[in-house]
């Protein structure tokens, strides 16, 4: 007797309301931190009612996550656009994702790295736990690719670049050690690529 097929479950339609609430969040929380606005005020600004808005999301930090999962959700879609965009050009791919990190970066202000690190100490966790995994899957394409272009030295194995790599940005990368070298994620993250980037590239890679 053939087992029962679990019947599967309706798709839901998507409400454009909760797309524009993380929305307008983002931009709020990224420039001026998540302590300055209030629920109440996006509601507002939105011209939604409080129990719409409750309804998607029942606290702010259920709304910070939202919002950093949609960053993270976005820097994803830059990485896989670069890996893709340039299969056999290791120097254009390196070039278009220190640009494309960069970009992605930009609109982190002090202010939210200050807030993440006061109150939101957990949230960060989801933001390692996705960041490592997006690093080792895209960047760690791009480390490969260079070895087989003769960029990227094969003496050291590319998975420990990776590892090398992921080690310095969970040391520096977090709020509390950004707020205490007074320094944006954006800085932090090219300077940790360059000089991962100075120890891994050939002498090929370097005059390219």
């Amino acid at each position: 007797m053939k087992p029962a097929h679990k019947p599967r479950p309706r798709s839901r339609k998507r409400d454009p309301n909760r797309q524009r609430i993380v929305d307008a969040a983002r931009l709020h929380f990224f420039s001026h931190g998540f302590r300055s606005v209030t629920m109440d005020d996006l509601a507002q600004e939105l011209g939604i009612s409080k129990k719409t808005l409750y309804a998607h999301f029942p606290g702010k930090f259920d709304l910070l996550e939202a919002v950093l999962a949609n960053k993270l959700a976005g820097v994803e879609v830059t990485l896989k656009e670069v890996t893709r965009g340039h299969p056999h050009d290791f120097l254009a791919t390196l070039r278009e994702l220190l640009a494309g990190i960069r970009r992605e970066l930009d609109e982190i202000k002090p202010p939210f790295v200050r807030d993440m690190r006061q109150k939101a100490p957990e949230a960060f966790k989801l933001v390692e736990r996705r960041r490592a995994a997006l690093i080792q899957r895209y960047i760690g394409k791009v480390f490969v690719q260079g070895q087989r272009a003769g960029m990227v030295r094969k003496d050291v194995p590319a998975k420990l670049i990776i590892e090398i790599l992921l080690a310095m940005v969970q040391s520096i990368m977090n709020p509390a050690k950004m707020e205490e070298l007074r320094m944006m994620p954006k800085e932090g993250y090219t300077g940790i690529l360059k000089i991962v980037l100075e120890g891994a590239l050939t002498s090929k890679g370097r005059k390219a």
